[in-house]
């Protein structure tokens, strides 16, 4: 009897010192509407292995998070604990980690020290260096918390800019260090500034009562889709494990944050077609991409039923009916991209290690014909 939680790509490569494999682990966030991110990764090469936590979502999938590193990773260590932004639902976990867990490097963004880059620019002139510091510190409170857990634990910190490389695998693609300035200046509870970006808004609802008919061939999904500056400064990381597998991790970047992923990654000789696994961004949302951004990253619409045998996994909650959006799931199957949705289990996509105990197989989201409009 399976137990709900779920495996895709079996393939065991052997048991030794030139042992090489890799685990990668969604870990489910949220049971109501709200998702999050919490991600966990195993990666041995010649018998070296390397832990990788990436997000932790809540406080109860950081707890999750710390179990399933235990029970399944063996181990009480985690090598690399990586911030892709300091959304409630994806950094809360993250403290649980820190104080459970043996921490060896801590990669996330510290807004607060930027204040000297962004004085200068704040229209207000009653607002000190100190006070904007403080400022910034309150609006990403969470962050402030995490990192300063981390210095009295003497865990190293460090700061996920472009071309920064994290272990012995991860490149982080964006954002650079000067594009998360701008994006800061605008990001909510911010005095204003001279900015050449706008200010970000709190509310990208949507509405699901009207749908609109889909196929193959037909894409509903437009090319201006927007979303908050804060979700735009999430870290992208380019990943080569072992065997040559490229995975592309998105945390919630938007279709700017994408886009400059994608043309660093060209700048850099690296062709992100040639990833097999993709984070879907933000959960599914439709307002992260466009049909002409997934050309970029996946490629072409190919024929009808055909597959590149790419995958990509998205977290939703298990109450989550708005992600992913069917208009999304549906551009990346056209791309030939499987993808598979958590709401509510835990998924695992490997190459090398045993199959687990009690695991089934995943499956893959289908076509829809009806997509939200």
């Amino acid at each position: 009897m399976f137990n709900n939680n779920f495996y895709l790509n079996m393939r065991v490569l052997g048991n030794n010192h030139s042992f090489s494999g890799y685990e990668i682990d969604f870990i489910p966030v949220g049971e109501k509407q709200k998702s999050g991110d919490a991600i966990a990764m195993r990666i041995t090469e010649n018998g070296k292995t390397e832990i990788y936590v990436i997000d932790g979502g809540t406080k109860a999938s950081g707890e999750a998070l710390v179990q399933h590193i235990r029970d399944y990773y063996r181990t009480n260590r985690v090598d690399y604990l990586i911030s892709t932004h300091p959304d409630m639902d994806h950094i809360s976990g993250l403290k649980v980690v820190l104080e459970k867990l043996e921490v060896g490097e801590l990669w996330m963004h510290k807004p607060w020290v930027l204040a000297p880059q962004i004085i200068n620019d704040i229209l207000d002139g009653r607002v000190t260096q100190h006070s904007l510091s403080e400022r910034i510190k309150d609006s990403v409170s969470l962050a402030a918390e995490v990192e300063a857990m981390a210095r009295r634990k003497k865990v190293k910190v460090c700061e996920p800019f472009q071309g920064a490389k994290i272990g012995s695998y991860f490149h982080v693609l964006s954002p650079s260090q000067e594009w998360y300035i701008e994006l800061l200046k605008n990001f909510d509870k911010m005095p204003a500034t001279k900015s050449i970006l706008t200010r970000e808004s709190q509310a990208f609802s949507s509405s699901t009562d009207d749908t609109a008919d889909e196929d193959w061939y037909n894409e509903t999904l437009k090319d201006d889709g927007e979303t908050s500056v804060r979700n735009e400064s999430s870290v992208v990381l380019f990943g080569s494990l072992p065997n040559n597998y490229g995975i592309l991790l998105t945390g919630d970047a938007g279709r700017q944050a994408l886009t400059k992923a994608y043309e660093y990654a060209l700048y850099r000789k690296c062709d992100l077609q040639q990833c097999q696994f993709i984070q879907m961004p933000h959960h599914g949302s439709r307002r992260n991409v466009s049909p002409d951004l997934l050309n970029k990253l996946l490629g072409p619409i190919l024929d009808e039923g055909a597959s590149t045998g790419k995958i990509s996994f998205v977290n939703t909650s298990k109450g989550a009916p708005d992600h992913p959006k069917k208009s999304v799931v549906n551009a990346f199957i056209r791309r030939g991209v499987k993808v598979i949705a958590t709401k509510g289990h835990k998924i695992c996509m490997r190459s090398g290690y045993q199959l687990r105990d009690g695991w089934g197989s995943a499956q893959p989201l289908s076509l829809s014909r009806k997509v939200e409009k």
